[in-house]
């Protein structure tokens, strides 16, 4: 969808503004005839950083979708499996309460997917209900009554980070996603002379031949010039089974100042656990090996991050809108620094999360 903001008039503002609204944000009278003025920029900041999203005050495809699906409860609508599939808080709200309840929904992301209708599934067959994974009146009240302590621990979170111990990969051998941000139709921001779609394109373009080198199988999820929306992104990561998925941003305003940033999958009530560890040791590497500052790790519940199966990151080396760090980003070597500290990162995590090798047995006299 084209962004919709500041300066923007019409009946997708009007459409907003209402969703704003509904959501508990303010917007001042003069604005509500479908003008995207001060006060509606400003609610749409207080929704991103609501919802865990980057408080640009744009609303880009990420932003639209979760004003859709903060309109949904828990009750409003049966919940079944589908393609495509249901989006929404209803959906949220589901998850968490059967991850609370000891039913693994698994992430809990607003999906209903194949996870979520296993954990519906098992809840109906406890509580003596039909198990046919529908999500009626009868499930719902079912649900309400069993009480769940929404504030406990997530059964999804604490299942990655028992599965973070014993997951097995290594480098060699590990398929790693890497998503080349923006493209073609969507250059992202400017960093002095040149688009940040090029440069995460020669960041990640490098890294897939340093990790190729290292014994990994990389894939690019998208070709240069080329513009797939995140949906598509995060579907082919998971078409290949990506171990890990790395996307390549720069920063453009929207968290620190300055410096490498990463940012693992969150929302204000979970996140997780493995990628946000991937996300430290890759900002650690960035900060150690390539010399760049320390932005910091933080949650994000954009698109790449959400929908992708595995493990998945934002990495944003530098920040496109601060002019010390334009000028950095237009040296020749920052692509190859990015991209070695970022591998280095990679293999760290990958490597920490191996077996450890069986010490050789003595031999028998």
């Amino acid at each position: 969808m084209r962004p919709i903001r500041r300066g923007d008039r019409g009946e997708q503002v009007r459409d907003i503004q209402r969703r704003l609204l509904a959501s508990g944000h303010r917007v001042e009278p003069d604005e509500l005839e479908g003008t995207f003025g001060a006060s509606t920029e400003e609610a749409v900041r207080a929704f991103q950083a609501r919802r865990g999203l980057p408080a640009d005050g744009i609303v880009g495809a990420d932003t639209w979708g979760q004003l859709v699906e903060a309109g949904y409860r828990v009750g409003d609508r049966t919940l079944y499996l589908r393609s495509p599939a249901f989006r929404g808080d209803d959906v949220r709200e589901l998850q968490r309460m059967l991850n609370a309840l000891g039913f693994d929904a698994g992430k809990e992301d607003g999906i209903f997917g194949a996870v979520t209708l296993r954990a519906v599934m098992e809840f109906q067959r406890n509580v003596g209900e039909p198990a046919d994974g529908i999500v009626g009146l009868e499930t719902v009240r079912s649900l309400e009554r069993m009480r769940p302590t929404i504030g406990a621990p997530s059964r999804a979170v604490v299942r990655e980070a028992e599965a973070a111990r014993t997951m097995g990969a290594g480098l060699a051998g590990s398929v790693v996603a890497i998503d080349p941000g923006h493209g073609r139709s969507d250059p992202g921001v400017e960093a002095g002379p040149v688009a940040e779609a090029e440069v995460a394109w020669a960041i990640s373009a490098r890294l897939a031949d340093e990790l190729e080198r290292r014994g990994a199988r990389p894939v690019l999820l998208r070709e240069e010039g080329t513009d797939p929306d995140a949906g598509e992104r995060a579907a082919r990561a998971n078409a290949v089974a990506a171990t890990i998925c790395v996307s390549v941003h720069l920063g453009g305003g929207h968290g620190a100042p300055a410096g490498a940033a990463c940012y693992h999958w969150g929302t204000p009530t979970t996140y997780s656990p493995m990628g946000r560890r991937l996300a430290e040791l890759i900002l650690g590497e960035l900060v150690r090996t390539a010399g760049l500052r320390d932005g910091g790790v933080g949650p994000l519940a954009i698109a790449i991050l959400r929908e992708t199966r595995m493990p998945a990151v934002q990495v944003e080396p530098a920040v496109a809108t601060n002019p010390e760090e334009a000028a950095l980003v237009a040296e020749p070597s920052f692509a190859d620094r990015a991209a070695g500290a970022i591998a280095d990162g990679i293999e760290r995590f990958l490597d920490a999360t191996a077996p450890a090798a069986e010490p050789p047995r003595a031999a028998s006299l």
